[in-house]
């Protein structure tokens, strides 16, 4: 199956279809972390290359709960705007199968983009972190959880500000990415 990671440097999502006998490409602005399959540049220059499946991680600084408050203090409100359009171009693609995936949205970007379709957490899946993760999908089932682990922290949230705190922040969990290759790929 020929599969396109939008929107990830890590490779760590690529990797696992990769692993699993997939034609797996990852594609970001960034170069990739993990040798292997990447297109460096903007995912809507491939978009449209006949895909089986996308899985898409768009940028959530404005759309997400956590940002909501940049938009009210700074007035970034064409940001949103231009948010909430490429996420739904992600959302909307002409790709079988997709798999957008985002944290929890503010009530200006659920304006636009329509509700998700299941929430996950790093907990289902191996990792002792709490961090919500929607899932919007298409043609694809509800993303099953494989080890529940117990002992649960905020982790994420309790980063320290640096200049790679958004990197860390955005990356995949393994188990997750495992998860999604098994039982999607």
């Amino acid at each position: 199956m020929k599969v396109l990671i939008a929107c990830e440097f890590s490779g760590i999502v690529r990797e696992a279809f990769a692993k699993r006998g997939h034609d797996a490409t990852s594609c970001d602005l960034l170069p990739t972390e993990i040798p292997g399959k990447h297109y460096q540049g903007n995912v809507l220059d491939i978009i449209n290359d006949g895909w089986d499946m996308m899985i898409a991680h768009p940028p959530c600084t404005r759309l997400a709960n956590s940002g909501v408050m940049w938009l009210e203090r700074r007035g970034l409100w064409s940001d949103l705007l231009e948010g909430v359009r490429f996420f739904n171009i992600m959302l909307d693609a002409d790709i079988p199968m997709i798999a957008v995936e985002n944290p929890i949205q503010h009530k200006y970007a659920r304006e636009y983009i329509r509700k998700y379709d299941q929430i996950i957490q790093p907990w289902q899946f191996g990792h002792g972190e709490t961090k919500a993760t929607c899932l919007w999908l298409k043609n694809l089932p509800l993303l099953k959880p494989t080890i529940i682990v117990n002992g649960r922290e905020n982790r994420i949230r309790k980063m320290p500000p640096s200049e790679n705190r958004w990197r860390e922040r955005s990356r995949t969990y393994q188990g997750i990415a495992d998860a999604m290759a098994e039982q999607w790929g």
